[in-house]
């Protein structure tokens, strides 16, 4: 039997779906990209390189949490502890991975991608459903000028 198959994590996870998608476009570009970096992570063979994906991994999903957690505050988000707390366990987790023994390292990040879908169907779903309801805009570029004044 595999270590993948006793373990119960899947080989093939899939990196990032249609379905997966809050509709809420920054979060959903910066989710997609994470996704993508956590995979090329898992498929990196040296040490040397996995480190500094490592590294630039844990730089992105602090930048990426920082930004939930500041669209959280904005809208007075009742469940923002909770949500920090997963954020801070994760980080915290990555952080003290560092100067650690690779093999450790490297289990860390075969764990992260399925934690990371799981946070997306949960508490990333329930922020966005809160954001929209809240009346958050999202828009990606400038606001047509559809003869509207400015």
């Amino acid at each position: 039997m595999s270590g993948a198959a006793m373990t119960g994590v899947s080989v093939e996870e899939p990196i990032w779906t249609p379905d997966m998608a809050l509709g809420v476009p920054l979060m959903d570009d910066a989710h997609q990209a994470l996704a993508q970096q956590i995979s090329a992570l898992q498929h990196m063979p040296e040490a040397g390189d996995f480190d500094a994906g490592l590294a630039r991994l844990t730089e992105a999903l602090e930048a990426d949490f920082r930004a939930e957690e500041e669209l959280m505050e904005a809208i007075n988000y009742p469940a923002i502890r909770s949500h920090r707390e997963q954020h801070a366990r994760v980080l915290g987790t990555l952080h003290s991975l560092e100067g650690g023994d690779h093999a450790s390292r490297r289990r860390a990040v075969e764990l992260l991608l399925p934690w990371f879908h799981v946070h997306l169907e949960t508490a990333d779903t329930a922020l966005a459903a809160a954001l929209q309801v809240a009346g958050v805009r999202f828009d990606t570029g400038p606001e047509p000028t559809s003869g509207r004044p400015a």
